[in-house]
């Protein structure tokens, strides 16, 4: 278990830090990106870069990907990046219609919250108790 947190949490690291850092430096050509898109998928996303949305949901990328590729602050880097997996995903499934690199992304977020439990039960606790250590 503990190899695959490490494979895992490396992949996605990189993936978020590789993207995040292209969107900044357009080291990689994306503009041809959306040209399939149904327009409601190129409306909203226009909007999201529009209105510079996406410019903090890249900053927040960066550091969730630096944190997971590192191993510094693991926990963090899971809660930063598993909501954006998740809007990745519901942006493909609900806008594209077909799914894409935010299922696998969401799905390897799950299986990091599965690997580092023990970080986030205390999420899940119905009634947590101010000051009460879960470890």
């Amino acid at each position: 278990m503990k190899w695959l947190g490490i494979i895992v949490r490396t992949f996605v690291g990189a993936v978020f830090l590789f993207f995040s850092l292209n969107f900044f430096f357009n080291f990689l050509d994306m503009s041809s990106q959306g040209a399939n898109m149904p327009d409601e998928a190129k409306q909203f996303g226009g909007l999201l870069f529009s209105s510079g949305y996406m410019k903090v949901v890249k900053v927040l990328e960066l550091v969730g990907g630096f944190l997971l590729f590192t191993g510094l602050f693991v926990g963090l880097g899971i809660t930063i990046l598993t909501p954006i997996s998740v809007n990745i995903m519901l942006f493909e499934l609900c806008l594209t219609k077909q799914p894409g690199p935010g299922v696998v992304l969401t799905v390897l977020c799950a299986v990091l919250i599965g690997v580092y439990w023990k970080h986030f039960r205390g999420a899940f606790s119905m009634k947590p108790m101010a000051g009460c250590s879960h470890g």
